[in-house]
């Protein structure tokens, strides 16, 4: 940075600012939910990879999905836990810009995901017969690929413009990890760029793909609806509402936050909506999709099963 730029050393996360057992609390209950947020995420990798029933488009997506969820939390919440036993908030401000990247990239990842999943069960169920060569696997690597090149390329756009900025005092986020709005209130120069290019983001990124998906679940649903028969109908309710469920949890705290007027929001109120699509939301997936989704559960029991008949194998050529 030259000419009247300056570069800032650390910043200060003021994250919640409640008293020491009010913190300790938290961190007690945040651990638990970033604990299952890994578990869940995690059980349901494992699911897939072991259960060649789930060798297909809808559950390779969802793996994606579960790996962005496990990122997405990684990226904010080890740091707001650390901070919760320290006294000295700090943060460095090159570990700063480097986890609002991830955090945009990983939220830009999971919009595209969820439409990409949308598209997959549009035709599967209004048009089955095509499904295989539709979405065949060269079909679903690309879209994979593509979303994720285009989700980082989107999120450095962001850090590059953050980066000409002039940043001056007081050098304090008031958030509890590195979320842009916060950063850009850091600069002493004008940001009006920056909040265009983020509200285009939001428009091309959050209102342009849940377009897409409202109007897949509408087809889908009088697709459904002209089913003839009651065990399909009710198959495809099941895998279509866990995934709707997930759409709108994490597209309208997404949208609330960011496109919604700042002044109806406080600081506060912020925090909370960013908690809810970094935190909650990942935990709360891999729990949608194994209670609503009759493949997810059944693929379960086949594995626990598995262990269980192995384990006992295991025992009785121990005991010859």
């Amino acid at each position: 940075m030259t000419g009247n730029q300056t570069w800032i050393a650390e910043v200060t996360l003021l994250g919640f600012q409640a008293d020491l057992a009010v913190e300790g609390f938290l961190f007690g209950l945040f651990s638990l939910f970033y604990s299952f947020t890994l578990l869940g995420n995690g059980v349901i990798l494992g699911i897939i990879f072991l259960d060649h029933k789930l060798h297909m488009p809808m559950y390779f997506f969802l793996s994606h999905l579960a790996i962005v969820d496990m990122s997405y939390a990684s990226n904010n919440v080890p740091k707001m836990l650390a901070n919760f036993m320290t006294k000295r908030k700090t943060i460095s401000f090159i570990p700063c810009i480097m986890q609002t990247l991830l955090y945009l990239a990983f939220a830009h990842i999971e919009c595209l995901i969820l439409v990409v999943m949308s598209y997959d069960r549009f035709v599967a169920i209004c048009h089955p017969l095509h499904y295989t060569v539709i979405m065949n696997w060269r079909v679903c690597n690309t879209l994979t690929t593509a979303s994720w090149i285009f989700s980082f390329l989107l999120a450095l756009v962001h850090v590059i413009l953050i980066l000409r900025l002039p940043f001056c005092g007081p050098h304090q986020i008031n958030h509890f990890f590195c979320e842009i709005l916060s950063v850009l209130k850091l600069a002493c120069a004008d940001t009006t760029l920056n909040q265009l290019v983020i509200f285009a983001a939001c428009v091309f990124v959050l209102v342009g793909p849940l377009c897409l998906v409202l109007v897949s679940y509408t087809r889908i649903l009088v697709a459904i609806l002209r089913m003839q028969s009651g065990q399909g109908r009710r198959k495809a309710f099941s895998t279509c509402s866990s995934h709707l469920c997930v759409v709108g949890l994490f597209f309208g705290s997404a949208i609330v936050m960011y496109m919604a007027p700042k002044s109806q929001h406080p600081e506060e109120q912020q925090k909370i909506l960013s908690l809810f699509y970094s935190l909650f939301n990942p935990m709360l997936n891999p729990l949608i999709y194994s209670l609503r989704n009759t493949e997810v559960k059944g693929a379960l029991k086949r594995t626990l099963w598995k262990e269980r008949a192995a384990r006992e194998t295991s025992k009785d050529n121990l005991d010859r």
